[in-house]
């Protein structure tokens, strides 16, 4: 009888890992971003996740999120050496306030910027390449060794994430997207509602804030991102990008 299960059991083929994606989303179909994040840190992939955070505009409320779930979990930020000094600060404040105990800030590597930018002045001539060499490849390195990592993007975001699932195989690693299906209104009032504080930028008119070279204010009426990368056919730096679109000469970005 046991040989005969175990035989059986030889014939089932392992899932693919496209697969038990598909079969994440289907479980957490209607599932709150509290109960994702929980399971993503407690059960589903336990030591193997990082959550990435700009420590931008919304970032206070998926920061809270983690907090709560596990205050240890690895926070990790990639420093691309031209983030706002606002930024920086910000993101010592929250951290201190949400107590996140283990946060991260990853840079790019002085032998790249040596070869690819060593002026510093990249952004002005490609900011494809620019983005690639500053953020791509640093948070590359930063998620060596983990198996998931947790995202805060959102489907109102842009047209490029109206499709946005809660769990993703990208690269090797599960994206986890706890926020998906989120509205603007959906983090103003969770980040009211537990006095999370600001990022100090968007009373200043940068309701998206990347970095600073590249992110102008938003006049009333704009679309929340058009501040980024204003006057190019450009909305994402490349990290939240397969890998096709992530070469350094910004094919699909």
């Amino acid at each position: 009888m046991a040989l005969a299960e175990a035989t059986e059991k030889s014939r089932v083929k392992p899932l693919s890992p496209e697969d038990e994606v598909a079969a994440l989303n289907a479980r957490f179909e209607g599932a709150t971003a509290q109960e994702i994040l929980a399971f993503a840190i407690r059960e589903g992939f336990v030591g193997d996740i990082a959550m990435v955070s700009s420590f931008g505009a919304d970032s206070a409320v998926l920061l809270h999120m983690v907090a709560q779930v596990d205050p240890e979990t690895p926070v990790v930020m990639v420093d691309t050496g031209k983030l706002f000094p606002d930024t920086l600060r910000y993101r010592d404040q929250l951290a201190e306030a949400l107590g996140l105990t283990n946060v991260q800030s990853q840079k790019p590597a002085k032998d790249d910027l040596s070869e690819v930018d060593p002026s510093g002045m990249l952004w002005m001539s490609d900011t494809d390449a620019c983005c690639h060499v500053r953020k791509v490849l640093p948070l590359d390195v930063a998620l060596e060794g983990y198996g998931a990592w947790i995202s805060g993007r959102k489907r109102h975001q842009a047209a490029t994430r109206s499709s946005l699932s809660f769990f993703e195989w990208e690269n090797g690693k599960v994206k986890v997207n706890p926020l998906a299906d989120w509205s603007a209104a959906d983090i103003i009032s969770y980040a009211k509602a537990r006095e999370l504080p600001p990022h100090p930028l968007v009373a200043q008119g940068y309701p998206s804030i990347g970095c600073l070279p590249c992110t102008s204010k938003v006049k009333p009426g704009e679309d929340p991102r058009a501040g980024r990368w204003r006057g190019q056919d450009k909305t994402e730096c490349g990290i939240h990008l397969a890998s096709h679109g992530r070469e350094v000469d910004g094919s699909g970005i």
